[in-house]
C-alpha cells in the first residue's frame, strides 16, 4: 500500500506518464494475446475445408448419369 502513497509525491507530469505507460502496455499485451490466441489454430478454416470436400463429393456423385 505504500507504493500507492509514493505515488502521489510525483508531479503531476510525471503521473501521467506512468498512467499512459500502464494502460499502453496494458492494451498491447491484450492484442498480442488475442492476436496469439485466434491464430494459433485454424480450426474454422479447416472446419470450411471439409464442408467444401465434402460438398463437392456430394456434387460429382449427383453429376453421374443412373446406373441401369
Amino acid at each position: 500500500m505504500s507504493t500507492f502513497l509514493n505515488f502521489g509525491s510525483f508531479a503531476p507530469k510525471t503521473k501521467n506518464l506512468v498512467v499512459a505507460g500502464g494502460l499502453t502496455s496494458f492494451v498491447f499485451g491484450v492484442y498480442f494475446y488475442t492476436m496469439r490466441a485466434v491464430g494459433g489454430t485454424d480450426e474454422l478454416q479447416i472446419a470450411i475445408d471439409k464442408f467444401e470436400e465434402q460438398k463437392g463429393k456430394v456434387e460429382t456423385e449427383s453429376s453421374l448419369p443412373p446406373r441401369s
